[in-house]
């Protein structure tokens, strides 16, 4: 059973880092310098072997903690697929969240909505309302969307 936990003093950039700018198809080519800039306006958490200590997963959230989150940047280690702890993981997110209130938490997947349909998450059912300011294209970097 992994350790889930929201101190930042835990995370291990360097390793999350690499995850995400080498492996994650949303944040291929990410800086470390942008990477920390996310993880210092961001809740953080991480997943960690319970003898080791060693991290196998992370997410953040960008959040006001009132009204509104954005659930991103989940991933887990790819030695570690496959047992359930990106469930685990977004599971203890959203227990962490829940006595705050939030209006909704969102997030945006290609590839993992049975990850997140487990844990209560749905399509939008207006997704008209919804508008976006930004690249469709992330592999192309304006200075301003850095």
């Amino acid at each position: 059973m992994y350790e889930i936990s929201a101190d930042p003093a835990r995370l291990d950039v360097p390793r999350i880092h690499d995850w995400l700018s080498t492996d994650a198809y949303w944040a291929l080519g990410r800086t470390l310098a942008t990477q920390q800039a996310a993880i210092d306006g961001s809740l953080n958490f991480g997943a960690y072997h319970p003898a080791t200590g060693a991290q196998h997963a992370y997410a953040r959230v960008v959040t006001d903690l009132a009204t509104f989150a954005y659930l991103c940047d989940v991933y887990v280690d790819p030695a570690t697929r496959g047992q359930g702890l990106g469930t685990t993981l977004v599971t203890a997110i959203r227990d962490h969240l829940t006595p705050y209130g939030l209006r909704r938490v969102v997030l945006a997947t290609a590839d993992a909505h049975a990850v997140y349909a487990k844990v209560g998450f749905t399509p939008l059912t207006d997704p008209d309302n919804w508008m976006t300011l930004g690249l469709q294209n992330p592999s192309v970097r304006e200075p301003w969307n850095r």
